[in-house]
């Protein structure tokens, strides 16, 4: 059965960050991920996973000005200097988590910038990260995100990232597959997973179109769990969802997985 973890950053919002690691807990996840843990001292976030019995299982890179609306550094010309002073900083942070996997987040070039000389940036720093992440035994993640969510975004197709993995051509770089964003921008999802989970190192679920929580919406999950489970995926699956209300009253499709696991 697949293992799952709660996205810290969407979920349990009913109470401050550092407190989301023992409600998450407390609802049977072993393993979490968060969009960005930077706020807070490493060693702060290490007491409460320990406290908690937890994994850190994934978080992102810095991925510049948030609030202004960045979404990454890694395809932006000019920014690559920025991109490795975080790139450090996430695999500190991930050091001190436990945390064996990073997300690089493309980002959302300026319309008017050259298309081929993004992709040549994303290429370089791609390679770049992947190398300094094998020292310390950690993979470097990339995802398509759809661009309805994401205006510009970078890569946005399972084919497209999996023609630059290939092409990196790094052990330690593999594609972390959103099932939410791949159905907005592709569909055929059994298809896709089937075709490409030997590369794939992460699975991320929400309810389609409006990311509640998946048993909303028009995707089959539990159609879609049990095909990971015959493709003998062993990695995790990240919750990155946004509950309709409280997190806890939304959690009922995931209690049979969780008994099904104990």
């Amino acid at each position: 059965m697949p293992r799952f973890a709660a996205n810290l950053t969407l979920l349990y919002q009913e109470v401050p960050f550092l407190d989301r690691f023992r409600e998450a807990a407390s609802d049977g996840f072993r393993g979490v991920e968060c969009l960005f843990p930077y706020d807070h001292p490493a060693q702060a976030v290490r007491a409460r996973l320990d406290d908690a019995g937890l994994t850190q299982v994934l978080f992102n890179t810095p991925a510049g000005d948030w609030a202004s609306g960045e979404r990454g550094l890694a395809a932006l010309p000019g920014r690559e200097a920025q991109f490795r002073d975080g790139l450090e900083r996430a695999l500190d942070y991930a050091d001190t988590l436990g945390c064996r996997q990073l997300h690089v987040m493309a980002g959302c070039p300026d319309a008017s910038a050259s298309l081929e000389r993004c992709r040549a940036v994303y290429l370089d720093n791609l390679a770049y990260a992947a190398a300094q992440a094998a020292a310390h035994g950690i993979t470097i993640l990339i995802e398509p995100i759809n661009p309805r969510d994401f205006p510009r975004y970078f890569l946005t197709r399972q084919d497209q990232a999996q023609a630059i993995r290939h092409e990196v051509g790094a052990s330690h770089l593999k594609v972390q597959f959103d099932i939410y964003h791949c159905q907005i921008v592709e569909g055929d999802l059994a298809v896709k997973l089937r075709q490409h989970i030997a590369n794939i190192g992460h699975v991320q679920v929400a309810g389609v179109p409006a990311r509640h929580e998946p048993d909303t919406g028009e995707v089959n999950y539990p159609f879609l769990f049990r095909l990971l489970d015959e493709l003998g995926y062993a990695g995790w699956v990240g919750c990155e969802y946004r509950p309709q209300g409280a997190t806890r009253e939304g959690l009922g499709w995931l209690k049979p997985w969780l008994r099904a696991t104990r």
